[in-house]
């Protein structure tokens, strides 16, 4: 591409470009925002709490027992009751994928109730997908996303054994 970019997102020889980083996915230091080693973000959240300013997700993944509501923007939903592990861990492996795809170009959220316990499983076994090794996705979401995240032993578990699976 020629021309510097300007703000609005135009190049000065007239062209359009790609709107900035904010617009496309989340900034860095947002919150509930991770990083993957790829360089890829990813924003983990609790249902519970408001929304963060700012935009919203371009694409979601809800771990929640019961289907989500419509939220306005596409999602998957991935049967998991609170405390427990996913109904269908094949699935979980499927939309996990898909968050890779899609948070190449686009801001993906993973949420929960709380934001802690499946969302940080889930976090850490995508981290697994991304490249950590799965004995210690636990600690690299803890130290990055939430030093509560992945609540239960058995959770804990179901990361260290997600490459296998």
């Amino acid at each position: 591409m020629t021309g510097a970019s300007t703000p609005a997102g135009e190049t000065t020889a007239g062209h359009s470009t790609r709107m900035d980083r904010d617009a496309v996915g989340w900034e860095p230091a947002g919150p509930g925002v991770l990083p993957l080693p790829s360089g890829l973000l990813v924003r983990g959240r609790g249902l519970r709490n408001p929304m963060p300013s700012g935009h919203p997700p371009t694409f979601g993944v809800y771990l929640l027992g019961e289907e989500p509501p419509d939220f306005g923007w596409e999602s998957r939903w991935v049967p998991w009751p609170d405390f427990r592990l996913p109904r269908d861990p094949a699935h979980l492996r499927t939309v996990l994928l898909e968050v890779l795809d899609r948070a190449r170009d686009g801001r993906v959220e993973l949420a929960c109730g709380g934001g802690r316990g499946r969302t940080g499983t889930a976090l850490a076994c995508l981290s697994v997908l991304d490249g950590v090794p799965a004995d210690q996705a636990v600690a690299y979401v803890r130290e990055r996303y939430d030093p509560w995240a992945v609540e239960t032993p058995w959770q804990r578990r179901f990361v260290r054994r997600f490459d296998l699976s």
